[in-house]
């Protein structure tokens, strides 16, 4: 007699379809790149991709985000396929995520719910925790009264984590009351954190900031002989974490910050304010750049964008160029040889370019192959002399 082993315990992953508007000013690459990137979130949150939607609108629909024809085309699909999830690729307001919701009966995400899904899921620590729970329900506080329609505990899956799994009876009021805990428990850490920052002023601080999965904790890694997670997935890296340094005698502190990305939720921005503070009181930034990344330069504006937004873009920026290992040559080169000599590498030139551009030193590396990482240490070092006599701090 063959025994019946019981139910399939093994998490069914989720079928998803992905959502973009191509903009009055916006080219379809750039639209299919941003649905790439899209793609890659909803990996690392557990989904499969099934299909992409694009549609070019002068403005997105107010009612739908997409068109009506789009969101008719899009029912037909989920109903043919057995779609779990439709992700949109901006921020929905709540009376979109109502009518799609109505439209398609299907559960609905927009970027940011899928940002803060992902977070949920690294965050470790209390802290980490406090701030994404926070961001969440802040997130949801404007979508309430139109979200418990299709959030309850029995669904689960993406974007169900955290404040979306609270009692369809749970009101604004106990909503509000728990976001003013959280940001009491979270000021309660932050004046630690304060303090421990306080205690390690007698040495140089070096904030590694970047675009997410960029290779910062790698590098971090080879600097500091450490183990600090680092995979191919986005956000690899959530809690900020420091590491002594030591070069030529030289003691430091090298902090991984969390990577930045498109259209990061500001809730995010404002909730991550200990780890962010990081970066506001280091005195060396290390922007790091996957230059294999066909579009690096982009990722740099948003970087750059964000340092702005935190006040942090008049600091010291050492621009690291990561990667280089996987790094190809164009298959249509700009530069054209005139005068019959040997071509460039493609490596060299954009290392010329940057350096005219920036008109400071550009570092081109490979953590993971530990490329050219002298070279960095030396300019590291070089800024952080610079940085002695002014805060005179005793090295030692």
């Amino acid at each position: 007699m063959v025994r019946q082993t019981g139910f399939d315990t093994k998490k069914k992953q989720e079928k998803a379809i992905l959502v973009g508007v191509i903009s009055q000013n916006q080219q379809t690459e750039q639209a299919e790149e941003y649905l790439e990137e899209l793609a890659f979130l909803t990996l690392t949150a557990g989904a499969r991709v099934v299909k992409r939607f694009l549609q070019r609108l002068h403005t997105p629909d107010r009612k739908y985000y997409i068109g009506s024809g789009k969101v008719e085309e899009i029912d037909a699909f989920i109903k043919t396929n057995e779609i779990d999830l439709v992700i949109f690729d901006d921020e929905l307001s709540p009376s979109q995520l109502r009518n799609l919701t109505q439209a398609l009966n299907c559960k609905i995400l927009d970027r940011s719910n899928l940002i803060l899904d992902i977070f949920a899921t690294r965050a470790r620590t209390a802290q980490a925790k406090y701030q994404v729970e926070l961001a969440q329900a802040q997130y949801l506080l404007p979508r309430l009264t139109r979200m418990w329609t299709h959030l309850s505990k029995q669904k689960g899956g993406i974007g169900m984590k955290g404040p979306g799994e609270t009692e369809i009876e749970t009101d604004r009021r106990i909503l509000r009351n728990n976001i003013a805990k959280l940001k009491e428990r979270l000021e309660a850490i932050d004046k630690q954190s304060t303090t421990r920052r306080q205690n390690r002023d007698d040495k140089a601080r070096v904030a590694l900031v970047g675009y997410t999965n960029v290779g910062k904790s790698t590098l971090l890694n080879v600097l500091s002989k450490s183990d600090v997670l680092a995979e191919n997935k986005l956000f690899a890296t959530l809690d900020a974490t420091v590491r002594k340094v030591v070069i030529d005698n030289i003691p430091f502190l090298v902090t991984d910050t969390v990577g930045f990305i498109r259209k990061l939720p500001h809730h995010l921005i404002e909730c991550f304010k200990s780890t962010l503070d990081e970066i506001r009181e280091a005195d060396v930034l290390l922007h790091v750049v996957d230059v294999s990344h066909p579009n690096f330069e982009e990722q740099i504006e948003v970087v750059n964008k964000t340092l702005a937004d935190l006040g942090a873009h008049t600091k010291p920026v050492l621009l690291v160029f990561n990667k280089i290992d996987l790094l190809k040559e164009p298959e249509q080169l700009t530069i054209s040889d005139t005068d019959n000599q040997e071509p460039i590498p493609y490596a060299e030139r954009l290392k010329q370019t940057w350096i005219a551009k920036e008109n400071s030193p550009v570092i081109f590396i490979s953590a993971s192959e530990k490329e050219n990482l002298n070279e960095l240490k030396s300019v590291l070092i070089s800024m952080v002399h610079q940085i002695k006599p002014a805060k005179n701090r005793p090295y030692a």
